[in-house]
């Protein structure tokens, strides 16, 4: 029985988020990203690749996705017919934000011939005008996949397409977003931190610019991340060059290690860094609170239209078939 009075304290909103979850047979899909307290009441954790293969094989009557906007409606298209919830509509993207539908439109119609290759950190609508979705984990696969002779568009993240580009040895047609969080790593502060813990390992996202990347140990996903630091040795020492989120589950995989968060620029200029000024507002709009009512509610609900759904299921199927 789902207990009526209002949750106070984190502990009895866990518990009635529990119950809810319960009764109404959901399931709570969480990204790395999320604050450790919603990684925690999650069902499955996991980055955007792992998370839609969960949502596309889920048996539960209701998904309720701990992400931002564009991981909610991905779920949809993958589950037409279950109701999505999301806690925070206006958890957005700033990266989903600087590719328009109608401007890449406009991009692909003056580059015909080309295959559409569109990271999943994107609207619907830019998905339905692809031929296939990626993800940080499988975009190296999907690009490789595609017959050498054929071009490629590659939105909407320019610096995941430029790693892209540099792992596979394919010019691709870049579409010139970025993610606000990834763009701003202070170069500066990263070394200085580098020569602070010369014993480190520096683990980076591939959506940071190539000067970051450069001074990378390891270049992954953040599940591919995480899964450097379950390889690696127990005391390690590692710099973590992503949203912090991901720290979470890589304490919970070494408690015995290190983890020093990299950094980012202050005011967006190298000249000053800050540490705490690395977090993705987005994806942090979520909370335990916002989690409870979106439950009790059903709502918001994420909705979609069903033509839209049906252009924009084939590229993700095809990610998620490629792996």
């Amino acid at each position: 029985m789902i207990a009526t009075a209002i949750p106070k304290t984190p502990a009895e909103f866990v518990a009635a988020i529990a119950d809810l979850k319960r009764s109404m047979n959901a399931v709570i899909l969480g990204h790395y990203y999320q604050s450790d307290e919603i990684q925690d009441v999650s069902d499955f954790i996991g980055d955007s690749l792992q998370l839609a293969r969960q949502a596309a094989t889920t048996n539960a009557d209701v998904i309720v996705f701990c992400g931002v906007h564009f991981m909610a409606e991905t779920a949809k298209i993958l589950n037409p017919h279950k109701q999505v919830l999301l806690p925070d509509l206006e958890a957005g993207c700033s990266l989903s934000d600087s590719c328009p539908a109608d401007r890449f439109k406009a991009f692909i119609d003056r580059h015909p011939g080309h295959v559409v290759v569109t990271y999943v950190n994107s609207s619907a609508e830019v998905k339905a005008l692809s031929d296939f979705c990626v993800t940080s984990s499988n975009a190296c696969a999907v690009v490789n996949s595609i017959p050498k002779d054929q071009p490629i568009i590659f939105a909407p993240d320019q610096f995941l397409g430029d790693w892209v580009s540099r792992e596979t040895g394919r010019e691709l047609v870049m579409w010139l977003g970025s993610c606000e969080v990834h763009e701003n790593f202070s170069q500066q502060a990263l070394i200085d931190l580098q020569q602070e813990h010369p014993e480190a390992l520096t683990l980076v996202h591939p959506e940071c610019p190539l000067p970051i990347r450069a001074l990378a140990d390891v270049v992954g996903s953040t599940s591919q991340l995480l899964g450097a630091v379950k390889k690696g040795a127990p005391r390690a020492t590692y710099i973590v060059v992503t949203e912090p989120g991901i720290i979470h589950q890589m304490e919970k995989a070494a408690p015995d290690a290190t983890f020093l968060m990299a950094p980012a620029a202050v005011g967006g200029t190298q000249q000053g860094s800050c540490s705490h000024c690395n977090t993705c507002p987005h994806m942090r709009r979520n909370t335990l609170e916002k989690l409870y009512w979106c439950m009790r509610n059903r709502a918001p609900e994420l909705r979609l239209d069903p033509a839209l759904i049906e252009r924009a299921r084939l590229p993700i199927e095809r990610m998620i078939a490629i792996g």
